[in-house]
């Protein structure tokens, strides 16, 4: 066989970049630090699984506007397997010695998790668009493009809801919406691939809440009160996040189920919406 090098067969490495990928983890501390590395590859290992999600995302996106639902399905079932992993991954981070990752902790200013874009990608292509997020962005041109992108394209939630308005719902305000998510969970039977569908989404929302829980204990068990790299708070500014919902419609439908509804559900009926 001949040697690994640009003339050589396909192999393993070569396939998967293996020489590079695994020269990818720089460490900054001074004597390095014995739990960097593991902070680095973590992270990165985060972002790669962002991708994907991305990926993920889009093509349920492109499915929902050609009314592929089947597969739309699909594409959501591999995304919610990816962040089972996206949270069982965040206690690999709790081996740290609370000391160790102070030994590095301090290199990493100003940089932040505030900063990593393909999270403000999800969040934004979700559906939870913030405009102010892109001040964190504002010296870097590459991602500021991107997270603009996402800004201003349709997001899952709105193609959720066009597919819904196509299939004969009423989808104009929020209380119209709160009571089509009723109608289909009152007779799953009838739209049984919608039905399908706002269960992943909803299950991708309560992922992303998990996830946050998860991350703001292991802040706290590493750090405590101190304020985050970036600037913020540190913990007191996570806690806030964790009662963020992707598609409240979604949730806020649970509250108005009842055994033996009709089919023709009145909107006025609900509680005043209270706005995100």
């Amino acid at each position: 066989m001949k040697e690994y090098g640009d003339t050589a067969p396909l192999s393993y490495n070569k396939y998967l970049k293996v020489p590079e990928l695994i020269e990818l983890q720089e460490t900054l501390s001074e004597p390095t630090s014995h739990d960097e590395l593991l902070f680095i590859i973590v992270h990165q290992t985060y972002e790669l699984w962002f991708k994907q999600i991305l990926h993920e995302i889009d093509a349920t996106i492109e499915w929902l506007n050609e009314d592929r639902v089947f597969r739309a399905n699909h594409s959501l079932k591999v995304v919610l397997e990816i962040e089972k992993i996206l949270v069982s991954q965040i206690h690999i981070l709790e081996t740290m010695a609370p000391i160790g990752f102070l030994e590095f902790r301090e290199k990493l200013k100003p940089a932040s998790g505030f900063q990593s874009m393909q999270f403000r990608e999800l969040e934004f292509v979700s559906g939870a668009k913030d405009e102010n997020l892109l001040n964190f962005f504002k010296d870097d041109k590459f991602a500021t493009e991107h997270l603009r992108g996402r800004f201003v394209n349709p997001s899952l939630a709105d193609v959720f809801w066009k597919l819904l308005e196509r299939r004969g719902f009423s989808v104009s305000t929020n209380d119209e919406r709160v009571a089509s998510i009723v109608r289909i969970l009152e007779k799953t039977e009838k739209n049984p691939e919608i039905y399908i569908l706002q269960d992943l989404l909803i299950e991708h929302d309560k992922n992303i809440s998990l996830w946050r829980y998860h991350h703001v204990l292991m802040v706290e068990r590493m750090l405590g009160a101190k304020p985050g790299t970036g600037g913020s708070e540190g913990v007191g500014y996570l806690l806030t996040t964790i009662s963020k919902r992707l598609f409240p419609e979604i949730w806020e439908a649970r509250t108005h189920l009842e055994i033996g509804g009709g089919e023709e559900f009145d909107p006025s009926t609900l509680c005043p919406h209270i706005p995100e």
